[in-house]
């Protein structure tokens, strides 16, 4: 399966230049030119990697960089014209999983994509399994997609977050509480009930009977469960 990438820069030469390199290794290139525009792009679709510059119009790199860490832990390399150590520093803060400073190598570019590929795959399948089957629903971790007998089901962010960590951990209560600090985030201004109208509409999707659910449970006074089939 090709990788899919978002490039975010406002320097369009730059820009050209690794879509093109990108696509010689048979990559899905998407691009940005200002930080509005690669937010609104990172909040509608799921993305192997994002190259993210740290200055661009509209909104800054750092704060595009905040706001996805927000819904998605997808990786991301920043790109900087400057060379303080605090710049980078900070962009790492931010939720970066590695930065570079221009001008660049594209080849240097590629080793870094694969490196952090990598670390953020092994990781990953370090811990848990990266295809989790449950009867008929089958959840592919690594490319966030989800099938219910093997029909492609469209998750938002948010919605496949939550049931990832409920797959991850079946039978494991989680509070509301608990789901809206992990899935959310600590400083989410929102309330519990987010969580619950999430649960909902993730229901919606995934179970064949909502009002009777076979994967994701409510303990009355506790909170939600995922009953993984396979393991019964």
């Amino acid at each position: 399966m090709s990788r899919r990438i978002l490039v975010v820069d406002d320097e369009k030469l730059i820009v050209k230049g690794i879509k093109f390199s990108l696509e010689q290794d048979d990559m899905i290139v998407d691009v940005a030119y200002d930080g509005q525009e690669a937010f609104d792009l990172a909040k509608t679709n799921v993305y192997d990697l994002v190259i993210l510059d740290v200055m661009l119009p509209k909104i800054d790199g750092l704060s595009v960089c905040r706001q996805i860490r927000e819904f998605s832990n997808m990786p991301i390399i920043m790109l900087t014209a400057k060379g303080e150590d605090m710049d980078k520093i900070l962009g790492l803060e931010y939720g970066a999983d590695d930065y570079m400073t221009k001008p660049f190598n594209i080849l240097e570019l590629k080793a870094r994509m694969k490196a952090v590929l990598r670390r953020i795959k092994t990781e990953y399948n370090g811990d848990l399994e990266a295809v989790i089957n449950s009867g008929e629903l089958k959840i592919d971790c690594e490319s966030r997609r989800v099938f219910i007998n093997n029909q492609e089901v469209n998750l938002t962010a948010k919605e496949f977050d939550l049931l990832e960590l409920f797959s991850k951990h079946p039978n494991k209560v989680y509070s509301r509480e608990n789901l809206l600090n992990i899935v959310w985030g600590y400083d989410y201004p929102g309330d519990v009930r987010t969580v619950d109208v999430h649960v909902r509409r993730l229901r919606e999707k995934v179970e064949p009977n909502p009002s009777e659910p076979k994967f994701i449970h409510t303990k009355w006074g506790v909170g939600y469960y995922y009953q993984n089939k396979k393991n019964i």
